[in-house]
C-alpha cells in the first residue's frame, strides 16, 4: 500500500499540536476526515510533532512522535487549509 504525509494541525481542549500523520495515498481512509472517524483506533500517531499549550505564551516543545487520543480531538485540519 502506498502512503502520503500530511501536516495536519489539531487542537485538544489544552493543548495545539501539529504534526505528520500518515495516511493512505488514495481510496479507503485517505482522508483526514475518515481517518479520524475510523473507530478501530483510539489514538491518532503523528511524527514531526510541535505541541503548544493553549493560553501560555512562548514556543512550543518539538517531538520526534506523539500518539494523541482520538477522544480528545476537538479539531483536526490539514494545515494546508489553515489561511495565513
Amino acid at each position: 500500500m502506498q502512503h502520503r504525509h500530511e501536516r495536519v494541525y489539531i487542537e485538544t481542549a489544552r493543548h495545539r499540536i501539529t504534526g505528520c500523520l500518515t495516511l493512505p495515498a488514495d481510496g479507503y481512509r485517505s482522508r483526514l476526515s475518515d481517518f479520524l472517524n475510523g473507530s478501530e483506533r483510539d489514538f491518532v500517531s503523528l511524527t514531526d510533532v510541535v505541541v503548544e499549550l493553549i493560553g501560555h505564551d512562548g514556543p512550543g516543545t518539538a517531538h520526534d512522535f506523539m500518539a494523541v487520543a482520538r477522544r480528545h480531538i476537538v479539531f483536526a485540519i490539514p494545515e494546508s487549509g489553515l489561511n495565513a
